[in-house]
Formats: structure tokens, sequence, C-alpha cells
């Protein structure tokens, strides 16, 4: 497990995939601080891990990576840490457009395919 805050190759992220579930790398990002924990087996894992290091619970988001996809199956916004009916979030999607901009945007900027 990770935190990523300069870019990585996208054969870094299969290798990822291919030792843990074989197609998929879980990973939370801090859409404040622009980073994404990776390469564990729980969100909650990663989201700890940012906790620890200084991120704001409202700022979490879980996503699963998809590195031999291409286009918007790369990204699937869907994670149980995303549950957040106080927050106005229901779902374990990501329902706020403008959050799942921002997240596909850091994961552009970080995974270089």
């Amino acid at each position: 497990m990770q935190i990523i805050s300069s870019a990585i190759s996208i054969k870094k992220l299969q290798e990822m995939a291919e030792k843990m579930f074989g197609n998929i790398v879980k990973a939370v990002v801090d859409v404040e601080k622009e980073v994404i924990a990776i390469d564990a087996d729980l969100h909650a894992d990663e989201e700890a891990l940012l906790l620890e290091n200084g991120s704001n619970q409202n700022n979490l988001w879980g996503i699963n990576l998809y590195p031999a996809e291409t286009d918007d199956n790369f990204i699937e916004y869907d994670s149980i840490i995303n549950l957040r009916p106080s927050f106005g979030n229901k779902t374990r999607g990501v329902g706020d457009e403008k959050i799942r901009k921002k997240i596909k945007k850091i994961v552009e900027k970080l995974i270089v395919r």
C-alpha cells in the first residue's frame, strides 16, 4: 500500500492488479491534496493510510481502476467508503459530477497511459 503524489506508469498499475485481484486496483483519491492511495485489499485500508497522513474524511473517495480498460471503463466510482448520507452521498458511487470530474483529472495526472 502506498500514496502516490507523482506519476506512475500504467504498467506499474497492471503489475499491482495482477498480484492483487487480476484486473483491478482499488484506490482512494484525496480530491483536496490530489494524491491517491493504491495497492491494498480494501478501500478502508487506503482511507486509513490517507487519514493518518493528514487527509480530511470529506475529501476521500473510493474508486476501482481497470488498467486494461480504456476511456470511461478505466475508472469505476464504487466503494463502500463512499456511502455518506450526512454528506449527501447515499450510494456506493460518487453522486456529484464535479467530484467525479476532479477524481478523473487526478487519476489522469498520476497514472501515465
